[in-house]
């Protein structure tokens, strides 16, 4: 036993010792609890085969969901000032968005404008990043939503913007706040020249971004589960001093409550939105 236990079980704990085990292979459902192999999350798009919990994904996730065979060209973005306030919190804002970009790309921010074809229809979509400073809306994210409308405009093709963030960057002050209307007025040009506007309204979509294009969708579509609204539910239950119902602000609730039209599954997103540009964009019978 002694040379079992002092020679051979040490070579067998060293080998075991080190081989790679990546620590990613599993992730645990925030709704259910559910273990979750990764390869089948991502076959099943994030979605929780237990529960049918949406997580969140990044942008270029969202993407590849939405485009046709996940094909699709990305435009480059307007680059305005990256400190226009020089503010200054616990640290400067411009470390803030270096450490954002570092994790995202150089000279990114917290949306990705692209276009390609839904469900064989020329489409323009802008999908924000919550993973870059929790989606916030600032000058780039504005600059960015006018961009994709005119190209939208341009390329006489549906524009679609999908939203997940906590609302304006509160970092460019008064700068932040001015994307509100600047957002507003280019979705407004898109409808004017006759193309379908469509939201898809992610958890979250909540503060400046909802008070603004984000609920100004010819059809609101919203994803299950997501947490939709302006105000966070704890400050509204101090304003009003009264609990809330339960599941206010999720989806559901606001469908039932006639706030958004549709609430879709992520696999059924793509065909639900090339029907809609397809009917949208049926010419009128004489």
């Amino acid at each position: 036993m002694s040379w079992l236990t002092n020679v051979v079980l040490p070579k067998i704990r060293a080998v075991v010792s080190k081989r790679e085990v990546p620590d990613n292979l599993w992730t645990k459902c925030p709704a259910c609890g559910q273990m979750l192999f990764h390869r089948e999350l991502e076959q099943n798009l994030h979605v929780c085969h237990a529960c049918g919990h949406h997580m969140r994904i990044d942008a270029k996730q969202r993407m590849a969901v939405l485009f046709d065979n996940g094909e699709y060209t990305r435009i480059e973005l307007p680059k305005p000032v990256m400190d226009p306030l020089k503010f200054r919190d616990s640290k400067r804002y411009v470390d803030r968005l270096k450490e954002a970009q570092a994790s995202h790309g150089p000279n990114r921010d917290a949306i990705l404008v692209a276009h390609g074809k839904i469900g064989g229809n020329d489409a323009v979509v802008a999908v924000f990043e919550f993973g870059f400073m929790a989606g916030s809306m600032g000058v780039a994210v504005g600059e960015a939503i006018v961009a994709a409308a005119r190209l939208a405009v341009l390329q006489q093709a549906a524009l679609i913007v999908v939203p997940a963030s906590g609302g304006a960057r509160m970092q460019e002050g008064i700068l932040s706040l001015m994307q509100m209307p600047r957002t507003t007025i280019a979705v407004e040009e898109v409808k004017e020249a006759g193309l379908p506007y469509f939201t898809i309204l992610t958890d979250p979509t909540t503060g400046g971004v909802t008070a603004s294009f984000a609920m100004l969708g010819d059809i609101q579509i919203a994803e299950p589960g997501a947490v939709i609204g302006f105000a966070g539910a704890r400050v509204i239950e101090e304003t009003i001093r009264e609990k809330l119902p339960e599941g206010f602000q999720r989806a559901e609730y606001l469908l039932d409550h006639g706030m958004v039209d549709l609430v879709v599954r992520r696999h059924e997103l793509r065909d639900t939105i090339g029907r809609l540009i397809g009917l949208l964009r049926r010419p009128i019978a004489a």
